[in-house]
This record gives C-alpha cells, structure tokens and sequence, in this order.
C-alpha cells in the first residue's frame, strides 16, 4: 500500500509540474503510460500475495483475470471480498491497458485513451484505498482472534 501511495503521488506531482510544461507531448505520454501500468502491477502483486494466502487456485491460462476477479469473492469462512464491483471495473480497465502496453513498443499513444485511462486511475484510487483498508481490518480481526486463542491455550 506504501508504494501504491508513492505512486499516486508521483503521478500527482507529475501532473501538476512536469506536465504543465510539457503538454501532451510523447514524454509526458510516456511517463503517464507508466506510471499507470506500475499502479496496476502493484496492486496485482498485492491481489497475488492475497490469493497465495487465502485461496491459491488460479486458471493458468488467464490468471491475470482470474487473479483480479477473484478479489471481488466472499469466501466464505476463509476471507471477505477485498474489492468491489466498481474498483474491479476500473482495475480492469487499467490491466487490460497493462497487457496492450506490455506489446506496444511504439512511443505514440492515443490520448483520448490516456485521458480515460487517467480518469479510470483517479476514480480507482479512492476506492482501492478504502477497500484495502477494509481488508487490513480483517486481517488484524484474524490476528487478535489468532493472539487471543494462542493466550488462551498458554493460559490454561
């Protein structure tokens, strides 16, 4: 979560210096491409750790998907979902962008694409970080419960 908020205020910071005096311009496409697809690596990193964790069974074929749809599941008695319907659907604008840029290797990119793209980005920020830190509860919940049993257990 510390490099998704690093990220975030990278791009920020981009945006209100750098940008300004660049324009649209091939550079500045290039470093919102980026930084756009690292926010999502990130954040799929962070949904692989949890799937590893929690359930672990991901379709080899289209685990990327797979991965990222999953995080919507309530599992029952093993973990809640860690995000919404709405953060799943502006993720998944940002992953399908990732998979297009990982074979694009040209330097022109279509900025009405990059402007929905950034949009998609801002409106997902606020809801990530509100549905991971949902998610951090419950795993400090399962920590005490797991503290409080072991106290016990010691106790008696």
């Amino acid at each position: 979560m510390a490099v998704l908020t690093k990220n975030e205020a990278f791009l920020a910071n981009f945006m209100a210096q750098e940008y300004a005096l660049l324009g649209r311009r091939q550079t500045a496409a290039i470093i919102i491409a980026d930084t756009i697809v690292n926010y999502y690596t990130c954040t799929e990193t962070l949904f692989l750790r949890i799937s590893r964790f929690f359930e672990n069974s991901l379709q080899k074929e289209k685990w990327h998907s797979d991965l990222l749809h999953k995080m919507t599941l309530n599992i029952e008695g093993i973990r809640p979902t860690v995000i919404s319907e709405q953060t799943y659907m502006n993720l998944l604008e940002l992953m399908k962008f990732r998979h297009f840029k990982r074979y694009y290797f040209e330097f022109e990119y279509d900025w009405d694409r990059l402007d929905f793209l950034l949009k998609k980005y801002e409106q997902v920020k606020p809801l990530l970080r509100d549905n991971l830190q949902l998610f951090v509860k419950f795993l400090r919940e399962l920590i005490k419960e797991d503290y409080d049993e072991n106290s016990r257990t010691t106790l008696h």
